[in-house]
């Protein structure tokens, strides 16, 4: 019974094994379609599973958004990041046609060409080795000059390559800034955004753009451009090595390895750390250390002048030691994850292929001829370089997980960045109110929006003045200012003075009533510490206009050299070397000389309305005097805060705010509200005395007693 089982079974394997080989052609073209469905369907579904697993787990707990907004947002390559760069991809590839898809085509055309390249080395390789096994010294010869004349496409391609992945990195940086700073800084069709005021003062989101724009996004544009090489490239490559591979040793080992490698690569995706979360937070440690110095150096007067050194070197060694703290652990992380990375893709992956590339030396293949030893050693260096190359490009697969991962994170920087503006543009702020903003009548108003009408004069109407941080200073102020009538506004620190110019200027939201002004170009301010730019002497006069705008209104030097004198400094001209001469004009000129050279400006742009917000603090009286009585005659609007008695006189109505949330308007005698004022000095002088003649009389009084 047994005997015949065995013949049975032997001639069912016969049929069998004559039946693949008959078919082995069909089969192993299946076997390879498979293997090619197979590693696109695993590439593209292990980068999207994170997506779908993210999108799943949302609903899981329902924890309130308040604990959830206490959370750093969470930064991987998830549905959320593939939303956030499909965004960004319109911005930096906005068609077809465009200069950046031109260079993703050369990019693309080059890295298939390279592949093809390297497919015809690893066929030369092992024609050399079977040449020099054989001795054949001519065929060597010939061979070796194949290889020298495929070296010169070959370092062309790779020259190539790099140049193209530069420039495309360039052309995205530069499409994604242009873009960036249009809501940045605003054009010349919207001017009005403020969206780089709002940004530092309306909103907590982000405290340091400047690194975002410079760093951040020249980091993320040189990570895309990479990515596309880093696994378009490679997938490429191990579809066409294997194939070729299969070719030489039959896609049955192809299966084999690639049942191998995909269980050990699972395992190695299952230990890498979420290195995208740990890029975005260094960027952010690094944006604070920085912004910290930054800090040290725009107040390092007034931190000498307290001896703050002490203080100011704890912060900057506090944001330091945070970074150098995170970043020890992450090389930390990177050393483990680098040995586990490199033991499984190069040693372990490349004894799976020594075994592959030694099955046609001691198995018989279906169908496959019987070569020398010359032709074995042939076929199997070309097989050991393919497999070398294939094993590198899964390598590079695995490895563009890390890099994707990296490139989330700065994703998520510069997707933040554009997100809030966006946000600010349409008046959606997120910023952390003080404790008076929640109770029931303050949250009334934060909620509500104003009106704001263009008007040739000024009107407000039952209009709150509320910080940023949702202060309710006034809840309803009501003024008026005609052209021509100059308004004096008075009042203690914190009561909404300048909170008032900001509203006028279009740079705090309306939260009711009905603001009616002009637009924010009939305005200029000059504060107490005005703003000078970098560039010329010229340049600090007519800012923001060049001298090509200064020239187009029909102006010339000389006509700004008569506005100088009118403020008493046309010899700065001569002194500082010219009209072009450069300089950091903050430390060339004193406070007074540069409050002079606002007034100046004020005189070239002759607005409707002037904003002095204490422009005079550091002038003589009698030059201030000549500034406001110039001002007048060019027909500009003042509005004045200012706790000076000798600018009374300039002024018509006065807004006075008593620091309580009232305020009184109303017309402003100057020599009545002058002549009470130095009677209120002369009673309060006479009141300091009271006390010390009260402590005379008391001695008098004790001298009489004794003498009674």
């Amino acid at each position: 019974m047994s005997p015949k089982l065995n013949a049975t079974t032997k001639e069912h394997i016969a049929r069998l094994t004559q039946a693949y080989v008959s078919h082995r052609p069909v089969i192993q073209r299946g076997l390879t379609a498979g293997f090619v469905l197979f590693v696109l369907s695993t590439t593209f579904g292990s980068l999207f599973a994170k997506a779908r697993h993210s999108s799943g787990s949302k609903g899981e707990k329902g924890k309130g958004k308040e604990e959830d907004s206490k959370k750093p947002p969470r930064v991987a390559v998830d549905a959320v990041f593939y939303q956030r760069l499909s965004n960004i991809l319109r911005i930096v590839i906005p068609g077809i046609r465009s200069k950046e898809a031109l260079l993703l085509f050369m990019h693309s055309s080059l890295l298939v060409f390279r592949t093809v390249i390297s497919l015809y080395v690893a066929a030369l390789d092992g024609k050399i080795v079977a040449s020099l096994v054989r001795a054949q010294p001519l065929n060597f010869l010939l061979n070796i000059a194949k290889w020298l004349l495929v070296a010169i496409p070959a370092t062309w391609t790779n020259s190539w390559l790099s140049y193209v992945q530069n420039k495309l990195a360039l052309a995205y940086r530069t499409r994604l800034t242009d873009a960036v700073m249009k809501e940045y800084l605003g054009t010349e069709e919207d001017p009005n955004g403020k969206v780089f005021y709002k940004l530092a003062n309306l909103d907590d989101r982000i405290k340091n753009a400047d690194q975002m724009i410079t760093h951040d996004i020249q980091r993320f544009s040189t990570h895309l451009a990479a990515i596309y090489a880093n696994l378009a490239k490679p997938v490429l490559d191990v579809i066409l090595y294997n194939y070729q591979l299969s070719q030489n040793v039959g896609a049955e080992g192809l299966v084999l390895l690639t049942v191998l490698i995909h269980s050990s690569s699972a395992l190695l995706r299952a230990l890498t750390p979420p290195f995208g979360k740990y890029t975005a937070i260094s960027a952010q440690l690094s944006g604070a250390f920085r912004h910290t110095h930054s800090r040290l150096a725009e107040f390092a007067e007034e931190i000498a002048f307290f001896g703050g050194e002490e203080t100011e070197k704890l912060l900057v060694e506090r944001e330091y030691a945070g970074l150098v703290k995170h970043e020890n652990t992450v090389l930390r992380r990177r050393w483990w994850h680098g040995c586990v990375e490199e033991g499984i893709v190069k040693w372990l992956w490349g004894s799976f292929g020594l075994c592959i590339c030694a099955i046609p030396v001691f198995f018989r293949l279906p169908g496959a001829h019987t070569f020398d030893l010359g032709s074995r050693t042939e076929g199997f260096v070309t097989n050991r370089r393919l497999l070398l190359s294939s094993s590198d490009a899964v390598g590079r697969v695995m490895y563009s997980y890390k890099d994707l991962s990296e490139l989330a994170g700065y994703t998520s920087r510069v997707s933040l960045l554009l997100e809030t503006m966006s946000d600010i543009r349409k008046g959606k702020f997120e910023k952390a109110l003080v404790a008076s903003a929640h109770n029931e009548e303050n949250a009334k108003i934060l909620r509500g929006r104003g009106q704001v009408i263009e008007s040739d004069e000024i009107h407000f109407e039952n209009v709150p003045i509320v910080t940023p941080n949702g202060d309710v200073l006034v809840k309803s102020l009501s003024f008026y200012v005609k052209p021509g009538q100059h308004l004096l506004i008075v009042g203690p620190n914190g009561c909404g003075k300048s909170s008032l110019f900001r509203i006028l200027g279009g740079l705090w939201p309306v939260y009711g009533g009905v603001v009616r002004k002009p637009p924010a170009s009939e305005f200029i301010l000059i504060p107490q510490r005005p703003y000078l730019s970098l560039g010329t002497l010229r340049d600090q006069v007519i800012y923001p206009h060049s001298k090509a705008d200064m020239e187009a209104r029909g102006i010339t030097d000389n006509d700004l050299l008569d506005i100088l004198s009118m403020v008493n400094m046309a010899n700065i001209v001569e002194r500082e070397g010219g009209w072009d001469a450069a300089r950091e004009w903050r430390e060339a000129l004193s406070g007074g000389d540069q409050q002079k050279i606002a007034w100046a400006r004020l005189f070239y742009h002759k607005p409707k309305y002037a904003v002095l917000d204490e422009a005079t603090s550091l002038v003589p009286p009698d030059m201030e005097g000549l500034m406001m009585q110039h001002a007048t005659e060019l027909g500009i609007t003042l509005l004045t805060v200012s706790h000076r008695p000798s600018l009374w006189k300039y002024h018509s109505i006065i807004l006075q705010y008593d620091g309580q949330g009232g305020y009184v308007f109303t017309k402003l005698d100057a020599e009545k509200r002058l002549a009470l004022q130095q009677e209120k000095e002369a009673l309060d002088a006479k009141l300091l005395e009271v006390p010390k003649m009260k402590a005379r009389l008391e001695e008098l009084r004790a001298v009489a007693a004794a003498e009674a």
